[in-house]
């Protein structure tokens, strides 16, 4: 036999084969675990039909596909990583035309076999570290808002004014003056020498004394009640002890993060963008060359404007599709926003949107979308961020 394809529905706990023949004859189907053993026996089989080429084909499914890919690819087998929209859609015109529904992964071989597919990019292990580090931190960064809102909650009954004393309630001079005074009361018959210590060196030396007077005596008009007071002073110990702790996390990645990124990277030198924005744009997009025009990083990052459809009726929305990567697009979001506040040509579009009518959010996400276009050209030219060439591209009437 000349060609065989190998066809794998990608499950968390076992995988469906199909052997399929160049002529679109199945084979074999069987069942394999996701062991090393069943890697034997899937060896095995494909070696027993005696074919000169061989042609794996997987599905990106969540990350269950990697192990058995890698120890594919680490027997020198040719491995293709499809995308489950097109197996789908593939799938979906057999129902119609056959009336059956064929096993996937023989829709998988049958993608390999008539070549109907677009390889998913498998990322080399830097992208991948900067891409699960990133990720990860996201999710870090979601749960410390979270905690920070319960804390909120439950300052709001015992000492409701605590929110408004200062500018970032949960930052580490008004988490040290909490620490040692919990509640009203203990804040109000605090030492007033003691307090202005504490607050100066928990801002190193930014507040102090004027500071002091303030808090102290806010808590001695606090208008918190105090049922309930010893189980809300032990949540909010609790709640600021987990914070600490995801905190000092996220440290430990933004450093791992820094020490990733190609220090000689162009993506830094866009105004706004540091390390670990860097980190995050850089690992969900992995190779460059994947994305043959700015719009198709666009779009990619979901970023695109929708397009709505009636009939002989067609119209653009203001609103993005948000397909594509969420961990993109909530990257070059923030990284539009530091662009805007860093950036006088990014400042300028954003000015001329909003003059335009455009609410705040749509005037960022056209920002968003500029940034995107710049970041394409930089990365796959490989040269610095320049103003001189960048602005001009910034003109209000392209999207």
């Amino acid at each position: 036999m000349s060609r065989l394809f190998v066809g794998i529905d990608i499950g968390k706990y076992h995988h469906e084969v199909s052997l399929v023949s160049a002529e679109g004859k199945v084979l074999r189907h069987f069942r394999m675990e996701n062991t090393q053993e069943s890697v034997d026996r899937l060896w095995g089989a494909v070696t027993d039909v005696g074919a000169s080429e061989v042609l794996y084909g997987l599905e990106a499914t969540g990350h269950y596909w990697l192990a058995l890919y890698a120890a594919l690819t680490g027997r020198g087998a040719r491995v293709k990583v499809i995308n489950p929209i097109q197996s789908d859609s593939l799938r979906n015109l057999y129902i119609r035309v056959t009336k059956t529904d064929p096993k996937d992964s023989f829709v998988i071989a049958d993608l390999l076999r008539i070549g109907r597919y677009t390889e998913t990019v498998v990322p080399d292990e830097t992208v991948l570290a900067l891409r699960d580090l990133s990720r990860l931190r996201v999710e870090f960064t979601v749960t410390l808002g979270s905690l920070k809102h319960q804390a909120h909650a439950v300052m709001d009954r015992i000492f409701p004014e605590w929110n408004r004393l200062w500018s970032n309630p949960w930052g580490p001079t008004a988490r040290a003056v909490l620490s040692a005074y919990p509640t009203p009361a203990a804040l109000a018959a605090a030492d007033p020498g003691a307090l202005t210590d504490l607050i100066r060196e928990a801002s190193r030396g930014r507040l102090g004394a004027e500071t002091a007077t303030q808090v102290q005596i806010t808590a001695q008009q606090s208008f918190g009640v105090t049922y309930g007071l010893d189980a809300a002073v032990l949540s909010v110990r609790l709640l600021m002890e987990q914070m600490a702790f995801l905190e000092q996390q996220i440290q430990t990645l933004d450093e791992r993060l820094a020490a990733l990124i190609p220090q000689d990277t162009p993506i830094l030198t866009v105004p706004g963008i540091g390390p670990t924005l860097a980190a995050a744009i850089l690992g969900e997009i992995g190779d460059i060359t994947r994305f043959a025009s700015g719009k198709k990083l666009k779009a990619y990052a979901g970023l695109d404007a929708r397009v709505h459809q009636s009939g002989e009726f067609q119209r653009t929305r203001t609103r993005i599709s948000k397909r594509g990567s969420p961990y993109l697009r909530r990257a070059l979001w923030l990284a539009a926003f530091a662009a805007r506040i860093h950036d006088p040509g990014f400042r300028a579009y954003y000015e001329a949107k909003r003059a335009q009518g455009k609410h705040p959010n749509q005037a960022l996400g056209a920002v968003a979308g500029k940034l995107c276009m710049v970041l394409w050209a930089i990365l796959t030219r490989n040269v610095p961020y320049d103003p001189a060439h960048a602005l001009p591209s910034l003109s209000v009437e392209s999207s």
